[in-house]
């Protein structure tokens, strides 16, 4: 059984201009995904709609085979998705083991020991820390929560390269040690590469692109 699915989803702006037209996919956990596309074509869009962000116009979002939105939307951000945003979206005055612990499930200080930050950077504020180590915090943060689905939107768009293969190796570790289902929005074809399935976007309509 999936972790998620997209039964015939379809999206369209207030103004009608349609996202996503009658898009399905099975999404299982232990696997990391990519999503590709052209910037505008609905990647942000797909992984809002996973994590109960917003409502498809059509369609429907099952998790372990039950609707999102008839379980509940907030029920489903709370137990179900952690998202990764490419801005990080930790909390400035606040430190690293401080920011995972305000969704933490689990203990904080091993799981960012894991992802490499030191006992000194553990306890420093997040401002003073480098954007790689300051996403390592974002992932440990959605590691912390134990929910069984990570929704990551570029992950690495504002990394150097050597810093993105590192995230793409924890982000694909958390899949596969963590049992995780791990979907990722990219431009990257290195991310891509990475994933064990790559999902396109293209003209609304989402295609599994052949390895």
């Amino acid at each position: 059984m999936p972790a998620l699915e997209l039964n015939n989803v379809s999206y369209a702006y207030k103004r009608g201009k349609a996202v996503l037209q009658n898009v399905s996919a099975e999404l299982e956990a232990g696997k990391m995904y990519a999503i590709l596309g052209p910037s505008g074509s609905g990647k942000t869009t797909l992984l809002s709609l996973l994590g109960g962000l917003d409502t498809p116009t059509q369609g429907g979002i099952l998790f372990a085979n039950e609707d999102i939105q008839k379980s509940g939307l907030e029920h489903h951000r709370r137990n179900h998705v952690s998202l990764i945003f490419q801005s990080y979206n930790l909390i400035d005055y606040m430190t690293p083991i401080e920011n995972v612990r305000l969704a933490a499930k689990l203990d904080a200080k091993p799981i960012l020991e894991r992802l490499g930050l030191a006992k000194d950077e553990i306890a420093r504020n997040v401002l003073k820390l480098s954007g790689g180590q300051q996403q390592r915090v974002a992932i440990a943060r959605a590691l912390a929560s134990d929910t069984p689905v990570i929704l990551a939107d570029e992950p690495t768009g504002n990394l150097d390269a050597d810093t993105a293969e590192e995230i793409t190796a924890i982000l694909k570790e958390s899949a596969y040690s963590f049992g995780k289902c791990v979907v990722v929005a990219t431009h990257s074809a290195d991310v891509a590469k990475q994933a064990d399935v790559v999902l396109e976007i293209k003209r609304g309509h989402l295609k599994e692109r052949e390895r």
